[in-house]
């Protein structure tokens, strides 16, 4: 799976929440400043070349999608950012991310207890 630019992942969070939508709307579900409706346009039909989306005829318009699933991409970039980084170990990946954003012992335990629901 090809890896997304920052301004591609923010069109695919928006296109994941919305499930579906034209460019008009994804443009309308950013902050403002919003940006270009030519530049939304262009990174959709760069996501639909790179698989990510695909779209539907309505009218004279499109309705485009997500042909990836939200947890399907996490996943996959997760898995590469613990490769790269932390070479291929959790252990490591999350020992650092505890420290750097400074979790305490009881944060650490409520997470473990989430992880351990998750598996039953």
């Amino acid at each position: 799976m090809k890896q997304l630019t920052k301004a591609e992942e923010d069109i695919m969070q928006i296109l994941w929440d919305l499930g579906e939508g034209n460019v008009a709307s994804i443009v309308e579900t950013f902050p403002e400043p919003k940006p270009a409706y030519n530049t939304v346009s262009t990174i959709v039909r760069i996501l639909e070349s790179k698989e990510f989306v695909d779209y539907r005829k309505e009218g004279r318009g499109h309705i485009y999608f997500p042909k990836v699933q939200k947890a399907e991409y996490s996943n996959q970039s997760l898995t590469k950012l613990m490769d790269g980084y932390f070479q291929g170990s959790f252990k490591s990946m999350v020992s650092f991310f505890m420290k750097k954003n400074d979790i305490s012992v009881q944060e650490m335990e409520a997470i473990m207890k989430e992880l351990n629901k998750e598996d039953k």
